[in-house]
């Protein structure tokens, strides 16, 4: 038993903990969570915890159904919003094969298999995710039919005695307090928005954190008889909620994204990298934007990136290059702007660190910069400066991942045709559906 295993058991003695929740997701990213007594700890690190994984979305066929959960002693964690009473903790785990093999149809193995691609190519992933999301009065929607906000306060609003000011401070001595590092946190631009910046972490630790994340704002929001949602654009006239995510590469402790004197500072391998994620972003969109209503906001406006394009320090590009700080090589990095914050956090991380290792090893070269504020600009001049759009519908980009090489690849077979299957029958229901925008505008005229 290695010394992570026995601090893991030794904790759980000492804290008196009840209950130990093992902690997975499914191909789409949904949370997965079983109880184990404390006495079955010891032997679910030697031997996994068996269960029936043809009942979780993409992880096993029904005639391969019995699955191993192995727990990840790393990711140990007491949840501070079960109370000190009967404390309860949970691990992340890895979804292994009855003979001990990692599933290829775990999200978090398809990331750790493209960090160790990464790694055998001399390079470290480090993510630092700025994620958004609405704090709402209740799940309910109001009498219009929309979700009800808890303020109305805008970009960087001070809003005193305001819901969301003490929410974002519970919610943050709540996250530090299970180990994840908050950078910093303030109101965004919709009423009721907020974005909470997480700090730099390697991706695998960052996937983790998004999932830990994501449970403590709901927690907290229960708790204080508000509601808090993921969904990228719950109102048509606000802003939807994005997960900008910064990524570098390092090789040791040398950032590889740095090259001074370079335009930008950036290095050749930035921008491989980029050129890699610009040529294959249409292909990875439906992993990125999943849901039938990520489209609404990549195409909805309010600063979200619907075209393929970079640039220095410019917010209407997909992938943007922050303003470079004299004397602070190590902080060089690129920013991805499509992503929205209710994605798989390890398949996407994966997509995009596929994508730019592709535009490294195949040596990709980068198209000019984006100077123009590109939503400003006709289709034509779009056209003719090479800024091609992302997919407009998740029927579109299902079509263009299921055309896509290297996606199977970065993915593996399994989990690409899994997800492809549950983004399929997401789209043959809503065209099925009938919407109140039909009734409204046809009912009385035709």
């Amino acid at each position: 038993m290695d010394r992570q295993q026995e601090f893991v058991l030794r904790t759980i003695e000492e804290r008196d903990v009840r209950f130990v929740r093992l902690w997975f997701t499914d191909v789409v990213g949904s949370l997965k969570s079983v109880a184990l007594a404390p006495a079955e700890v010891e032997g679910a690190f030697e031997e996994g915890l068996g269960f029936d994984g043809s009942s979780i979305e993409g992880l096993a066929r029904v005639f391969e159904s019995d699955m191993l959960a192995q727990p990840d002693p790393a990711t140990f964690q007491i949840l501070p919003w079960r109370g000190e009473t009967e404390a309860t903790s949970r691990m992340f785990c890895d979804i292994l094969t009855p003979d001990g093999e990692p599933s290829a149809a775990d999200p978090r193995n398809v990331l750790k298999r493209n960090l160790a691609k990464a790694a055998d190519m001399g390079f470290t992933c480090y993510t630092h995710p700025e994620i958004e999301f609405y704090l709402l009065k209740s799940q309910q929607p109001g009498p219009d039919g929309s979700p009800v906000p808890v303020d109305e306060g805008g970009y960087f609003d001070h809003v005193p005695g305001g819901v969301a000011q003490d929410f974002r401070r519970t919610a943050v001595t709540m996250l530090e307090s299970v180990g994840i590092s908050v950078e910093f946190s303030h109101h965004e631009a919709g009423p009721g928005q907020n974005e909470i910046d997480l700090r730099y972490a390697d991706a695998l630790q960052t996937a983790d954190n998004i999932m830990t994340f994501r449970t403590v704002i709901k927690e907290v929001a229960l708790q204080q008889g508000t509601y808090a949602t993921f969904m990228p654009k719950p109102f048509t006239a606000h802003p939807g909620s994005g997960m900008h995510t910064h990524f570098s590469l390092f090789e040791g402790d040398t950032n590889a994204f740095y090259e001074a004197g370079a335009e930008f500072q950036l290095s050749e391998t930035a921008r491989q990298f980029i050129a890699g994620i610009l040529k294959h972003a249409p292909e990875f969109t439906a992993v990125t934007n999943q849901f039938v209503n990520s489209y609404k906001r990549l195409w909805g406006g309010g600063e979200a990136p619907s075209y393929l394009s970079w640039g220095h320090n410019n917010r209407s590009a997909l992938v943007r290059v922050p303003l470079y700080k004299p004397g602070k090589g190590q902080s060089a990095r690129i920013e991805y702007r499509g992503i929205d914050s209710a994605a798989n956090p390890y398949l996407a991380y994966a997509a995009l660190l596929g994508a730019g290792l592709k535009g490294i090893e195949e040596g990709y070269q980068l198209p000019a910069a984006a100077e123009d504020d590109i939503w400003s600009l006709s289709s034509a001049e779009r056209r003719a400066m090479g800024h091609d759009p992302l997919p407009a519908s998740l029927h579109d980009a299902i079509r263009t991942m299921e055309d896509s090489e290297l996606m199977p690849q970065i993915l593996g077979e399994q989990v690409f045709e899994h997800f492809l299957r549950n983004k399929r029958a997401e789209w043959q229901d809503y065209r099925l559906q009938v919407t109140p925008y039909e009734l409204q505008r046809n009912l009385g005229i035709l």
